[in-house]
């Protein structure tokens, strides 16, 4: 609900009220964000005293502060709260729009003009923003102009009630008579009270996304930003500010994000006064915009959200918002198919014999989906060439896409396929044809990545081409999946159509021109299941998935490295949109050994898929795959889409520095199902004791608690199996693969009738792990990278 009041505005979600009211002088100042509460009342008096309570309170200048007019000697722009900054009126702190006029100047004063409320989503022209296909969400447009050169600058504002969210974009407009150069425009900006705070933000590299960074905040600038052409593995665009101590369910935290895909900044900056100012948006860093008079420039849309119910509140309004208003056309709400990928069992070296063997061993354990993966185009033997060129290769396929998809689907399975449009090899003929519309700068020595060059999307004959070359490939065949990879960074960004004057604005024109391109393909497309993929997570944002339902999370597939990186997506990403597969041990990135079982519990809570050559494996291994794919398609909705929690590591157990036990639970919406992941990455002497504490069950519903049970290799044991067996068994010995293969032991089952209460508030103490004194079926063998599934039913009757 959005309210104004003689200048005050309230804007309210269910739980949350934000606060902001026009001064005399006509600047923006905030007023609150946070848990709801009143601020404009039928009586006028009571309004005034609610924001007389709210508002910051001048009465002399400081020092050496400047006051922002002579009509208001004491008001600074130095130790305020507002709506947005600008440079040149006394604010110091992080600006959200720069601007060089005409003459030089660089100067802003924008005040309020007008404003207006309506009902409905307000759309940008040249990027994707949240949708509402209700009309239940309100929006206020926040018009001002600056007063010493004309500009108008909107703010504009959304409330999604449902979800806890509101958003926020600005768009520049030109209305003077001047050519100007903006060099920073933000989406939204917070000005909290208060200093002690956490900046929490999702770190890392290729194959090592999305590590949760906590940093306290100090006096000075925090800064999360990427400066690589897209949103980056190394800084994810979401970010939280939590105060100091909040955990996964207690404490207050706001979060943020951006739908935007390219170059970002999120900025926490504590000032000497001890506010906290949070500004986010494009990165201004090789940022400029010329502006024609009558020209306009249009932010993305931020979303911000406040819990005051911890990291898991917070996630599930996120959640909500994503699945919801992020999300949208044939795959929104669809159950994703298991799949089986080519990659890891193929490489490059493919050809339909080895790609129909694979989808029939896929097929008859129970997979729905078979992907092609990179290596079937142009003369693609490696990663040195063919990029551009999208025609098959006849020798691997003779028959072509048409021919393979049509094999495919007679064996019962949908057929899909990797393409990597943005790229181009030198050796190709695209780069020998249209060498003017790679990203190099002519004549200068160009830094390579992964040997191939990106095309310039800010090129409109670009886009083009690739929408008329991409219709052409998924016309090819029956294709009902298409992975959409971009496996390299920028390097000497420059783009040969763009002007002089104009090349900075390189970076920003590309990412609307990728937009332009996914609009046409996911039109003319409108069932098929694009996923994205940058290397893994090197380009996992909101405006992504306005067009893909789902991201490749990581290349790195390795169990445990996964915990940690769907972990961490799962603080702003519903599991549903970063899939998850079960590949082979050892693993191919890390090389480290894992057990079937927990590559298959991490990898459930996500879009389920397997990458491993299916061909080698043993009836036993195809035997698990089998029932765990059974397991998998009958809770695979709560999986996919119910509410997700995290769980702290329990307390009572050995704590070394790290995790001591990562706990998932998803529930489905009348929580009637639940299940959850109790994963342990180390094992730690004499640590017995085990409480599994799930979360979102109902208090007042009986649930049956169970998990099913492992059958545990005697290979496990080593040497200690002789401790009973009749025979001795040599470690490593033909005589012990016999046994092995014909004999396994029987591992604990933990089975429970409990009130949901009992379950949320006191935990499940399971089984005791194994600690060197003795073996049986009441005894949980729990190794390093252990985990099990537990599954909740509701008991009726």
């Amino acid at each position: 609900m959005i309210k104004e009041q003689k200048g005050v505005f309230e804007l309210s979600t269910q739980n949350t009220t934000y606060g902001f009211y026009i001064r005399d002088n006509g600047i923006c100042e905030h007023l609150y964000y946070g848990e709801r509460i009143g601020i404009i009342s039928d009586n006028e008096k009571l309004t005034g005293s609610a924001v007389d309570a709210l508002r910051e309170k001048w009465a002399f200048p400081q020092g050496n502060t400047n006051v922002y007019d002579e009509k208001d000697p004491a008001f600074s722009m130095e130790n305020g709260s507002f709506e947005f900054s600008e440079r040149g009126k006394g604010d110091p702190f992080e600006s959200f729009i720069e601007i060089i006029h005409g003459d030089g100047g660089e100067t802003c004063d924008f005040v309020y003009e007008s404003h207006e409320i309506g009902t409905g989503k307000l759309n940008l022209k040249t990027m994707p923003s949240a949708y509402d296909t209700e009309d239940n969400c309100e929006y206020l447009v926040l018009r001002l102009k600056c007063k010493n050169y004309g500009q108008t600058l909107e703010l504009v504002y959304h409330v999604f009630n449902d979800t806890d969210c509101i958003t926020r974009f600005a768009r520049l407009i030109n209305t003077s008579d001047e050519k100007i150069r903006l060099t920073k425009l933000s989406s939204l900006q917070l000005d909290l009270p208060g200093m002690n705070y956490d900046f929490v933000t999702f770190n890392g590299s290729w194959a090592n996304e999305m590590n949760k960074s906590v940093a306290g905040l100090s006096v000075g600038k925090h800064i999360n930003s990427s400066y690589n052409g897209v949103s980056s593995s190394r800084a994810n665009p979401f970010v939280c500010i939590a105060g100091i101590g909040t955990d996964e369910d207690r404490g207050e935290v706001y979060g943020f994000n951006l739908i935007y895909s390219g170059n970002h900044r999120e900025v926490a900056e504590v000032t000497p006064y001890g506010k906290t100012r949070v500004v986010t948006g494009i990165n201004p860093e090789s940022f400029e915009f010329v502006l024609e008079a009558g020209e306009e420039f249009e932010a993305p849309e931020a979303v911000m959200s406040f819990s005051p119910n911890g990291y898991n509140g917070l996630s599930h309004n996120f959640h909500r918002f994503v699945n919801e208003h992020i999300v949208r056309g044939e795959w929104k709400k669809k159950d994703r198919p298991i799949l089986i990928n080519s990659w890891e069992a193929n490489y490059f070296n493919i050809d339909e014999k080895s790609l129909l063997s694979l989808a029939k061993k896929g097929k008859d354990l129970g997979m729905e989906l078979f992907v092609m993966d990179d290596g079937w185009f142009g003369k693609r033997k490696n990663d040195m060439s063919s990029l551009g060129d999208w025609t098959e290769d006849k020798e691997k396929l003779p028959g072509g896409i048409k021919r393979l998809s049509e094999k495919i689907n007679a064996l019962g399975m949908d057929f899909g396929l990797w393409v990597e449009p943005e790229m181009v090899n030198r050796d190709s003929d695209l780069y020998r044809a249209h060498p003017e519309w790679a990203m190099d700068i002519p004549g200068k020595d160009h830094s390579e990545g992964r040997n191939q060059r990106i095309l310039d999307l800010a090129n409109p004959a670009v886009i083009d081409y690739l929408a008329d070359a991409m219709t052409k490939v998924f016309s090819s065949g029956n294709i009902s999946y298409v992975k959409w990879d971009m496996n390299r960074t920028f390097t000497d960004a420059y783009s040969k159509y763009l002007t002089p004057e104009h090349r900075q604005e390189t970076f920003h024109r590309y990412v609307c021109g990728f937009y332009r391109l996914m609009k046409i393909l996911t039109e003319r497309f409108p069932k098929i299941l694009f996923e994205g993929c940058a290397s893994g997570g090197n380009r996992f944002d909101l405006g992504m998935l306005s067009f893909f339902p789902q991201i490749w999370a990581s290349d790195n597939t390795d169990a445990t490295s996964r915990s940690y990186i769907q972990n961490g997506y799962s603080y702003g990403y519903p599991q549903s949109c970063y899939s998850a597969h079960v590949s082979a041990s050892p693993n191919h990135q890390t090389l480290r050994v894992s057990s079937h079982s927990t590559r298959f519990n991490v990898a459930a809570f996500a879009p389920l898929g397997y990458e491993l050559n299916l061909n080698d494996l043993k009836s036993d291994e195809l035997d698990r795959i089998k029932s765990e794919i059974a397991l998998y398609k009958k809770y695979r909705h709560t999986l996919q889409f119910g509410d997700f929690y995290r769980s702290e590591s329990p307390s009572g157990n050995y704590h070394e520095s790290g995790m001591t036990y990562r706990e998932w639970t998803v529930v489905n919406s009348d929580k009637s199902v639940a299940l959850g992941l109790f994963f342990q990455e180390k094992s730690r002497p004499s640590n017995v004791t085990a409480i599994c504490r799930p979360k979102g069950l109902d208090p007042d519903k009986l649930y049956r608690f169970y998990n099913i049970p492992e059958k545990i290799d005697i290979k496990t044991f080593g040497d200690l199996v002789n401790m009973v067996s009749p025979i001795h068994i040599k470690n490593g010995s033909v005589t012990q693969n016999i046994v092995s293969k014909f004999y396994k032991l029987n591992g604990e089952k933990d089975e429970y009738i409990l009130p949901g209460r009992n379950i949320i508030n006191a935990g499940v103490r399971l089984c005791p792990a194994f600690a060197g004194n003795g073996f049986n079926e009441s005894v949980r063998v729990f190794v390093d990278g252990a985990s099990r599934l537990y599954i909740m039913e509701e008991v009726t009757g």
